[in-house]
């Protein structure tokens, strides 16, 4: 009997053994397997953004990993928001500054009370409406840039949901009118902007900001020539790079729609900054100023202090013109 367990045993522990081995080989195999499929080679691989096999047929449909995306997200989120922020407010303070130390730029002489046109009804509508879209444009361009640092909170999650998605439809669908607006008045106004000797003496009296001084103007000075270009060229390519991000079934890449969302974003900054600028100046900063682009029409006092020689081509036009 003894033997018998014992012979027992010592097939059971055979038995046991031999399975083991078996198993053992058979994990070994199947970690071979993983390892040669999923390994760190595979990662590698899916990470560098290499295309594989996929049953989805599109442009970058076998890209699982947008390794590209990750450098977008930084340079969206560590430079641009933050720096565009810090240039808003500094423009923003620096002309807060300059009007209570400087004040309002006042009429040397009294209003003589005689209008002069300056702008035509069709110039001042297509002002306006380039102006009201552009305004539009940049409020909910920053709510979508910046809202959700400062109105998700005050608002709520349900008001900050359909503000956010309302800010989104306008942006997209106005954007495109905008560009339609701002090529008409670059072709309206190409003519009066472009840069000669009267600009740049203009430029080195500083446009007389400071002190009595009035530089000679024709009929835009060269700040204003300067915010025309800035506009023409900003707007231009916030316009291109915006119709990428509004259409992007196009065949554009992921690479290139984040470009586009950080040249977008760069260039509207950079245009709303300047814009604080010409609207400071177009109201509290010169008096008389908005009236041009409101009725038509300036005062002769303004118009012999702003800018001498279109008054001076007017006057002579209106002596010459026969009885």
């Amino acid at each position: 009997m003894k033997r018998l367990s014992l012979s027992h045993l010592i097939i059971i522990c055979l038995v046991y053994l031999t399975s083991s081995n078996v198993a053992l080989a058979a994990d070994k195999a199947s970690e071979a397997k993983v390892s040669g499929f999923a390994g760190a080679e595979y990662w590698r691989v899916i990470k560098d953004g290499n295309e594989g096999t996929s049953q989805v047929k599109g442009i970058e449909a076998g890209v699982l990993i947008n390794v590209e995306g990750e450098y977008w997200r930084h340079l969206r989120n560590k430079w641009v928001s933050p720096y565009g922020a810090y240039a808003l407010l500094g423009v923003l303070c620096t002309l807060l500054i300059f009007y209570l130390i400087v004040g309002q730029k006042k009429l040397d002489h009294p209003r003589t009370n005689k209008k002069i046109k300056r702008w035509s009804q069709l110039d001042r509508a297509n002002h306006w409406t380039v102006a009201i879209l552009f305004i539009t444009l940049a409020l909910t361009g920053l709510s979508l840039l910046y809202g959700k640092f400062f109105l998700k909170g005050l608002l709520g999650d349900s008001i900050w949901g359909n503000y956010i998605a309302l800010c989104k439809i306008l942006h997209n669908y106005l954007g495109p009118l905008f560009m339609l607006a701002l090529l008409i008045m670059i072709v309206r106004w190409l003519k009066h902007n472009f840069f000669n000797a009267t600009d740049l003496r203009w430029f080195i009296k500083g446009g007389g900001i400071f002190g009595n001084a009035h530089p000679s103007a024709g009929f835009l000075n060269g700040g204003e020539k300067v915010w025309f270009w800035l506009l023409t060229f900003g707007g231009v390519t916030i316009s291109i790079s915006g119709l990428i991000l509004d259409f992007p079934l196009f065949g554009q890449t992921r690479e290139i729609m984040q470009w586009s969302n950080i040249i977008h974003a760069v260039s509207s900054l950079i245009l709303i900054a300047a814009s604080f600028g010409h609207i400071y100046i177009g109201t509290a900063g010169t008096e008389g100023a908005l009236e041009g682009m409101t009725t038509g029409y300036v005062d002769e006092s303004w118009a012999k202090q702003h800018h001498d020689l279109w008054y001076e081509e007017k006057k002579t036009k209106s002596t010459n013109e026969p009885m």
